[in-house]
Parts: C-alpha cells; sequence; structure tokens
C-alpha cells in the first residue's frame, strides 16, 4: 500500500512539474509567412499543412471578423500573448496541473481563410483537446457570425 501511494504522488508531482515547465515557453510563431508545422508528436493540429498529414485540420473560409473571433477565443479561456498584423497567439491553461497549450491564428485575408495551430507544450498526446478546441472555436465563431449578420 505504501508503495503504491508513493508512485501516485511522484506521478502527481511529476505532472505539477510538467505544468510548470509548460509555462516557461512560448508560441511557435511563423515560419516563412506560414504557421509552424507540428512536430511528430499527436498533439497538435494544424491548418497550414499536407490534408494527409494526421496533425491537418480544415481552415475556417469566412469572411474575417478579428474582432469576433478573438473574442470567441477569450471568452473559452484563451489569453492573448502575442498579436502581429494578421497573427495571433494565445494560451489557454489546465485548471488540474496548469499544463499550457499554444493557440494561434492566422487571417490570409486576400482569400478569406482563418488559419488554426494549436499545440501541447508538453507531453506526448493530448487526448484530442486540441483539435476539439480548434472545432469549437470554428463553430462559435460561425455561430456568432451568423447572429450579427442578423442583428
Amino acid at each position: 500500500m505504501t508503495i503504491l501511494l508513493g508512485v501516485i504522488v511522484t506521478i502527481i508531482t511529476l505532472l505539477f512539474i510538467l505544468g510548470i515547465h509548460s509555462r516557461k515557453s512560448i508560441p511557435s510563431g511563423l515560419v516563412d509567412g506560414m504557421l509552424t508545422k507540428c512536430s511528430k508528436k499527436p498533439n497538435c493540429v494544424c491548418s497550414e499543412i499536407k490534408r494527409d498529414d494526421p496533425h491537418f485540420i480544415k481552415p475556417l473560409i469566412s469572411s474575417s471578423n478579428i474582432d469576433l473571433l478573438i473574442s470567441v477565443i477569450q471568452e473559452m479561456g484563451g489569453v492573448l500573448v502575442n498579436e502581429k498584423d494578421n497573427y495571433f497567439a494565445f494560451q489557454f491553461t489546465s485548471k488540474i496541473f496548469g499544463f499550457v497549450d499554444d493557440f494561434e491564428v492566422r487571417f490570409e485575408q486576400n482569400k478569406n481563410i482563418i488559419h488554426f495551430r494549436s499545440a501541447s507544450r508538453v507531453g506526448r498526446s493530448d487526448l484530442g483537446v486540441n483539435r476539439n478546441r480548434v472545432e469549437l472555436v470554428k463553430k462559435l465563431y460561425r455561430e456568432r457570425l451568423r447572429s450579427e449578420l442578423i442583428k
């Protein structure tokens, strides 16, 4: 019983340490004007990579209402940490261990395309959290955009 308790305490301690470590990084940013490609770990999605890549997620084809999208992301708990021209970087922090995920957006305004990249800073798997977050942002943005048009 003591060994099991020791293992559990060790695992929880390591998770807290990883959470603290994840707060020390910064978002990847742009590379040649595009969102950074995901690493080989399955804890990242990006819309600016090849469609057959397992990290691929569809961009949002929509008129770009930057303020509305920023509002949606912030209402979901995203904190804006960097902004430059058509690029915005947010951080999401998990409630329990304080893990930080990066959420990046790039507007391709001449084509009405909104690109996304969402990635965990530490660990290997995210259990689909980043993909689900991007899909939820897209859904809420579309809903809010429709309601704005109806007004």
